[in-house]
This record gives C-alpha cells, sequence and structure tokens, in this order.
C-alpha cells in the first residue's frame, strides 16, 4: 500500500509501486513509472518518460525527466531511467535524452547518488555507486563509469567519459577524458595519482594497486605517446583485469586523455 498525499498531483495512469510514499505538492506525470518503496518527497517533479526502479529517494525540488537543454531536440519521445537505491538530492535536475544523439535516454544506474543542485545533461549515462558532489553538471552524453566521484561545482564538457573508481577533484574543467582509477584536478586538469584509498576501501589488493601505479608510470612519466606507451604497456605487464581496463578505455577515447602533470612524480605505494 503506497501513501501518497492528498496535496500531491499524480496522474491516474502513473505506474506506481507498493510502499511507494509521495509527499504533499510532489507532481507525477502520466507516463511515469515508479518501483517499489521509492520515496518522491514534498515539491519534489517527475515528468512524463520517467522510469524509477526501487528503493530510490527524490528531495524535495528535484527535477526528473524535463526536455533535454538541446537545440537539436523536436519533442520526440525520449526517455530517463534510473535504477535501484539511487538518491537524488535537493534541486537536482535530470534531462531526457534526444533522438539525435541516437540513444534516446539518460541513465543513472543502481546506488548512485546526486547531491544537491547537480545536473545530468540528455543522453548521459552514470553508473553505479558514483557520487556527484553538489553543484557538478556534466554535458550532454558524458559517461561516468561505476564508482566515479566528481568533486563540488565540477563541470564536464559534452561528450567526456570520466573511467571506473576515478576521483575527480571540486571545481575541476573535464574537457579530456579522465582514464580509470586515477586522481586528477588542478588548472587545467592533470594527471595527479592513483586513487589508491578509493581503490583499498573496495576490496584492491596492494597488487593490484601497484599494479595500476606502474601503468600510469610509464604512461606519463616515460616520455612515450600514447599508442606508443600503450603498446609498451600491452607487452609489459601480464594480463589482468585492470591493465586492459585502463588500455581499453584510452584506446577508445575520442576526446583523448588528461595530461600528466609536471609536479606528479612516480613513486610508491604504501
Amino acid at each position: 500500500m503506497s501513501n501518497i498525499s492528498p496535496l500531491a498531483t499524480v496522474h491516474p495512469n502513473a505506474k506506481i509501486g507498493e510502499n511507494v510514499e509521495i509527499g504533499p505538492y510532489a507532481y507525477v506525470d502520466e507516463f511515469v513509472e515508479i518501483g517499489d518503496g521509492c520515496r518522491i518527497m514534498p515539491h519534489a517533479t517527475i515528468f512524463n518518460y520517467v522510469r524509477i526502479g526501487k528503493d530510490c529517494s527524490v528531495f524535495p525540488g528535484a527535477v526528473i525527466g524535463a526536455e533535454p537543454q538541446d537545440l537539436k531536440f523536436e519533442g520526440e519521445i525520449t526517455y530517463v531511467e534510473i535504477g535501484d537505491r539511487v538518491t537524488v538530492r535537493e534541486c537536482a535536475t535530470i534531462n531526457r535524452g534526444t533522438k539525435a544523439s541516437g540513444k534516446g535516454v539518460t541513465r543513472i544506474d543502481d546506488d548512485t547518488l546526486l547531491m544537491s543542485y547537480t545536473h545530468v545533461a540528455h543522453d548521459c549515462h552514470v553508473g553505479k555507486h558514483c557520487i556527484l558532489v553538489s553543484y557538478v553538471g556534466i554535458a550532454g552524453e558524458t559517461e561516468v563509469d561505476d564508482w566515479a566521484i566528481l568533486g563540488g561545482s565540477t563541470v564536464a564538457h559534452q561528450f567526456s567519459r570520466i573511467g571506473v573508481h576515478a576521483m575527480v577533484g571540486g571545481c575541476s574543467k573535464i574537457n579530456k577524458d579522465i582514464p580509470p582509477y586515477v586522481l586528477c584536478g588542478r588548472e587545467p586538469i592533470t594527471y595527479c595519482g592513483v586513487n589508491i584509498v578509493g581503490l583499498r576501501r573496495r576490496g584492491f589488493t596492494s597488487d593490484q594497486i601497484r599494479n595500476i601505479k606502474d601503468i600510469y608510470d610509464m604512461l606519463y612519466f616515460d616520455g612515450m605517446n600514447v599508442s606508443d606507451a600503450c603498446a609498451k604497456i600491452e607487452s609489459g605487464f601480464p594480463q589482468s583485469e585492470e591493465r586492459d581496463t585502463i588500455l581499453n578505455f584510452i584506446r577508445s577515447s575520442k576526446r583523448g586523455i588528461i595530461k600528466g602533470s609536471t609536479s606528479t612524480t612516480k613513486g610508491e605505494v604504501d
């Protein structure tokens, strides 16, 4: 049995799961699906063509499913798809996709946190267990891979990609792709090392972290161009999930990856 405030506006055709709470003055449009156990708090707005999974929380002032802010949008039916256990904090906005992108859907995967005033533009894909800190804005068709963290007030250029387990410092301007497992920041944005603390928290062994560090030392500090460094990494390091994740990311990058910082040096993993 769901608990829907009589002061909420919920279209009778909206599909509302079991044990859903919808607070006063929330708005839920006709073509909306809300999974079991969700909380839609007062003054939250969920427009058409939004699918929300189970046990999600949408805080006051958040707007999900507004039309994309893209001049190529022509009123077509496109979607927002949100996984399970996603939290959308106060005044965050998630726009629908566009037909022009070839995707037509903006997607937020399971267990992700969008803090207050974050903006996820059309056709973006934010992976599992990600955190977008307050005032982050990611432009159209940005991809944020699983476990990535974007520090507060960071902005990402359209078509950017942030790799798995990467951590981006606050107030960064992302105009190049961020490789997996790294720490980055400064102005202009540069590689600052490996996300050692994050990797340890997620169960990576010291050997795995050392291997990732050695790969990035070769990429950023051995004086080779990116393609030559990738070839040497492939031949010089045994096959592993981490090695292949890094190489596949770099080789598929369309914008190119961030550069190394002159103040960052090779070092040991404590």
